[in-house]
């Protein structure tokens, strides 16, 4: 669970003021962008217009900030910044949670229950094939993070085949509905999902924030992070739970997002110049609700929703992904 050479700090070359300055920058444009989505050719009622995207920029902002530092929290444990959450699988199981519910209730009578019935259901498989996870690979293989992985890769294959399977059998006018669930949407986000959701990532960044030090440690290696005095396997575990809890939720409220946490954080990590967590965690927190806030301005002000800024996102995440693969084989 060494951490990657290139990727940490050297010598002579990170300055904390660095860090500062980028942090802030990212915060201006976080206000920006966040400024240019509430004013923009506002139409209507205006109390209408402002409530609704505010509810819009906070559910933007909880998802990225959420899914941005999660990746953070995941490339500390294993080691790698090319790697991210989506790797446990939990993109193939909320769509396979979704196919699977659609198969049996029917696409409409499913979404036609309660949503915050379904975001409790949705919430709870999720963070129990976390805890899963965790509970029989961790305390197996006394913390082998790389193992952890590899179940999770092979869980995501099967959770996609299964959904694959069970989508032949839904009818095809019904599948056409379920498909729209697929994707991450901010267009409904009911308030009250909005609320608890932003109770369980606040306290979870909390945990996270108290955790950077021993985080900046584990960074380092097994081997010094423990002559440091730091307990990894234990650090390790809580951080993997986090991880669940910062991808789970955001996934349960507006639907899965790929590589937004790969994007902003390894951006973070070439403006910074450093692995201190003090610095990455809060500018990548910041970018990840910069990025999606702007991109879905753009869509809903210039392209009239003809696509979606998950799907964009994806894209220029899938372009980023492949160009880390390229990167770490040249080393």
């Amino acid at each position: 669970m060494s951490a990657d050479v290139d990727a940490l700090p050297r010598a002579g070359t990170f300055r904390p003021s660095r860090s500062i300055v980028v942090n802030a920058i990212i915060g201006v444009c976080f206000l920006l962008a966040v400024t240019a989505f509430m004013t923009y050719d506002l139409k209507g009622s205006l109390s209408f217009a402002l409530e609704l995207r505010a509810k819009k920029v906070v559910a933007m902002t909880l998802v990225g900030v959420g899914l941005s530092v999660a990746t953070v929290l995941f490339h500390t444990v294993s080691g790698n910044r090319i790697l991210t959450p989506a790797l446990m699988g939990f993109d193939a199981l909320y769509i396979l949670i979704q196919t699977v519910a659609a198969y049996l209730f029917g696409t409409f009578a499913f979404l036609r229950i309660d949503v915050r019935i379904r975001f409790v259901g949705e919430l709870a498989v999720m963070m129990g094939f976390a805890l899963l996870l965790n509970h029989v690979f961790l305390r197996r293989t006394r913390g082998d993070v790389v193992l952890l992985m590899l179940a999770g890769v092979v869980m995501s294959g099967m959770f996609r085949a299964l959904s694959n399977l069970v989508a032949r059998l839904i009818d095809p006018n019904e599948f056409v509905a379920l498909q729209d669930r697929l994707f991450a949407s901010f267009s409904s986000v009911d308030e009250q999902l909005l609320l608890a959701s932003t109770v369980c990532v606040a306290l979870a960044l909390v945990v996270v924030w108290r955790m950077r030090y021993r985080l900046d440690a584990v960074a380092l290696g097994h081997e010094h992070a423990t002559s440091l005095g730091v307990d990894v396997d234990r650090t390790t575990k809580v951080a993997m739970a986090l991880v669940a809890v910062l991808v789970a939720v955001p996934t349960a409220l507006v639907g899965a997002i790929t590589f937004l946490g790969l994007l902003t954080s390894n951006a973070v990590y070439l403006a910074t110049r450093t692995f201190r967590h003090r610095y990455t965690i809060p500018a990548s927190a910041i970018a990840g609700a910069t990025v999606l806030i702007g991109a879905q301005f753009v869509i809903e002000e210039f392209f009239e929703f003809n696509t979606r800024a998950s799907m964009v996102i994806a894209f220029f995440g899938g372009i980023a992904f492949i160009v880390l693969l390229l990167k770490e084989q040249r080393r």
